[in-house]
């Protein structure tokens, strides 16, 4: 079957103009023309405009793309494992970055006091004070904001470097646990809630099973706590809740 450019261009999102400029470098060229001369394309060149749409997102330049799929060394099933791999560093690279800022938002609503060079490497290039407003109106009222600016005030950049690498740690076991298929009730589950309330306490503010289990509930209400848990790994966020509420139960 054979395509006009106008409707590859819907078929595959891009515009005309983009197809014309594909056939003028030579990245994909229609197999045929009408008999007017308009470009006629086949499902091997869709194929082909799919590839190259895979390596555009993951930020090839055009001129690299044509040297991977004119290579005739190569084969689909060796271009679907290139972006497989390519994928899974991206996604490993976004969670790790997801992580990071999950960790600069709980730090905005304190009283942090580092210096510039202490922040990039606790924090990297985000900025805590972008959430700094909307975690006042929050919890600005509460004793537990109040106590958290006081403690927060006096840690140092390696104190924010432990509890950063006890967070990390954490999140770990907990995502092995899920993984394991141990039920988000049961002990072991319990008993990682329980040390996630403890870092809290230990660090922040008393969490009582009462404050814990409405973080629990934040974490499914509020999408920006849900997306974390879940780049960490899907379930992570209704797991760990569940995880949270079984704990607060049990140990009442």
């Amino acid at each position: 079957m054979a395509y006009t450019v106008g409707q590859v261009a819907r078929l595959a999102g891009v515009t005309v103009r983009t197809l014309h400029h594909y056939d003028e470098i030579g990245l994909l060229t229609p197999s045929g023309r009408s008999g007017a001369g308009y470009r006629r394309y086949s499902e091997a060149d869709l194929e082909r405009l799919q590839l190259v749409r895979y390596y555009r997102e993951l930020g090839f330049p055009l001129e690299e793309i044509a040297v991977i799929l004119d290579d005739p060394a190569s084969d689909p099933g060796a271009h679907l494992r290139r972006q497989h791999e390519l994928l899974t560093v991206r996604i490993k690279r976004l969670q790790e970055m997801v992580a990071a800022i999950e960790f600069a938002m709980e730090a905005s609503k304190l009283d942090i006091k580092l210096t510039p060079q202490e922040r990039f490497e606790v924090f990297g290039d985000f900025e805590p004070e972008a959430h700094a407003e909307e975690a006042e109106q929050r919890w600005g009222g509460t004793d537990a904001y109040r106590e958290s600016n006081r403690r927060a005030s006096s840690y140092t950049k390696q104190d924010w470097l432990r509890i950063k690498g006890e967070n990390e740690d954490w999140g770990r076991r907990m995502i092995a646990l899920l993984a394991s298929g141990a039920p988000a009730d049961g002990p072991a589950a319990r008993e990682l809630a329980e040390e996630h309330r403890q870092q809290i306490s230990r660090w922040f503010y008393e969490c009582s099973y009462e404050i814990h289990t409405g973080l629990a509930d934040m974490y499914l209400a509020d999408e920006r706590f849900t997306a974390h848990y879940e780049a960490m790994a899907p379930g992570l966020a209704e797991y760990l809740a569940e995880a949270i509420h079984a704990n607060a139960i049990t140990r009442a």
